[in-house]
């Protein structure tokens, strides 16, 4: 599932990031309209492994490369440990529901500000 809110997307992940489910997830975000930020929520996720760990890296590189941002949101506690294990916090953005939440309204507002801006 994803949404949309000016130029910022949110992916719901859910059940298993693993190697071969890979290709889901990585049409999931090159497939999108050019964006400024990228969100995963990871809430939902039940499993990670090292194919799956790798993809996310890689799109984290792919997005950097493309002038966009990639966060994962409110990792499910097993994604975390395994981001805390091999020290991915120190290379992904990793942030929380509410940063989450204030990004999207501070896009929302912007996109209205930008529309007033038009009309006005």
């Amino acid at each position: 599932m994803s949404e949309q809110a000016g130029d910022v997307a949110v992916l719901q992940c859910t059940g298993r990031i693993v190697r071969d489910s890979l290709h889901t997830l990585y049409d999931a975000v090159i497939s999108l309209p050019p964006m400024r930020l990228i969100m995963l929520d990871l809430s939902e996720v039940e499993m990670l492994d090292c194919g799956g760990l790798g993809a996310l890296v890689f799109l984290h590189c792919w997005t950097r490369n493309s002038g966009i941002q990639l966060k994962l949101v409110n990792p499910s506690n097993f994604a975390r440990e395994m981001f805390v294990r091999t020290g991915l916090t120190c290379v992904l953005h990793i942030s929380s529901v509410d940063e989450a939440v204030d990004v999207l309204c501070k896009s929302e507002l912007l996109t209205s500000n930008d529309a007033w801006d038009m009309n006005g």
